[in-house]
């Protein structure tokens, strides 16, 4: 692991500066990782920086809550911000930029291009928030384009958005290594997300059923159930067993692929989407 630089790390907020900056560091024989946030960090978003950071020369954290993925009845106003305390954890990980920008200098007045990736997008969050993957890959694009990085690091606990960015860089030609890191979860099971704060005590601790039917489902088809629909109705049963949870979706899907799969003949991806209390939350899990 490449020994982590003692420096101070920079806040930028124009995208012209930041573009200029990167290039001068790769034109030094640098490589730059990137990695899109929209802050409220927390071990998730963390341990992309790690990774960068790792195997990168520079890393650059951009922090911007994009308007554009947010229906007009989601939380766009009340997301979680927290840059001060996000730019402070970067630092002592040894991020050398954060770009935070503001709406105006992502989208300027007028703005009306809207990138759309086709089939990948379209099911299970496609369906259940129309509008959200077209604001992913839109902000993600002009994210690469400002900051035109080497790698970028992206979660695995986003599954379905990890297929759009790649699917986006394969079609647009966009010269950049896309990494898909672990997802990160809490000592209960429940993946890491900035949304995890809107729980109350309550709904944090039925949370975690999420996480449980995901290791149902696995240990099922361990104990030797292929029949996806036999594990889900055993998950839907956990999932309504206690608790205020409202699932959006439960999908078995061929890896590398939204596509469902009726029995787990390989491996397999089970997403779900779920509402706890009024907290909309997502995760996976990879089986077979």
């Amino acid at each position: 692991m490449r020994e982590i630089e003692t420096i101070a790390t920079r806040i930028e907020t124009s995208a012209q500066e930041i573009f200029a900056m990167v290039r001068a560091a790769q034109r030094n024989g640098e490589t730059v990782g990137l990695v899109p946030t929209m802050g409220a960090l927390h071990k998730g978003h963390l341990s992309l920086v790690d990774r960068s950071v790792a195997e990168c020369d520079k890393t650059v954290v951009s922090i911007f809550v994009n308007p554009t993925q947010f229906a007009p009845n989601e939380d766009l106003k009340s997301y979680p911000r927290a840059l001060d305390r996000d730019v402070s954890l970067l630092q002592e990980r040894g991020c050398w930029l954060v770009f935070a920008p503001a709406v105006e200098e992502v989208y300027r007045a007028g703005h009306d291009t809207t990138i759309d990736v086709g089939s990948v997008a379209k099911p299970w969050e496609g369906a259940a928030r129309p509008t959200h993957f077209p604001g992913v890959a839109t902000v993600v694009l002009k994210l690469f384009l400002m900051v035109p990085a080497d790698r970028a690091y992206f979660g695995q606990k986003d599954y379905q958005q990890s297929l759009v960015v790649r699917q986006l860089v394969a079609d647009l030609n966009v010269p950049i290594e896309i990494h898909v890191c672990p997802i990160v979860r809490e000592p209960d099971g429940l993946a890491m997300s900035s949304r995890n704060a809107y729980l109350s005590a309550e709904e944090r601790s039925q949370a975690c059923l999420l996480w449980q039917s995901l290791k149902l489902a696995e240990s099922l088809y361990i104990e030797g159930e292929t029949d996806v629909a036999t594990i889900k109705q055993a998950m839907v049963r956990l999932l309504g067993s206690i608790g205020d949870i409202r699932v959006d979706y439960i999908a078995f899907l061929g890896e590398g692929t939204v596509r469902p799969v009726e029995t787990i003949a390989g491996p397999t991806i089970v997403a779900i989407a779920a509402h706890v209390g009024r907290t909309r939350l997502i995760d996976n899990h990879r089986i077979g």
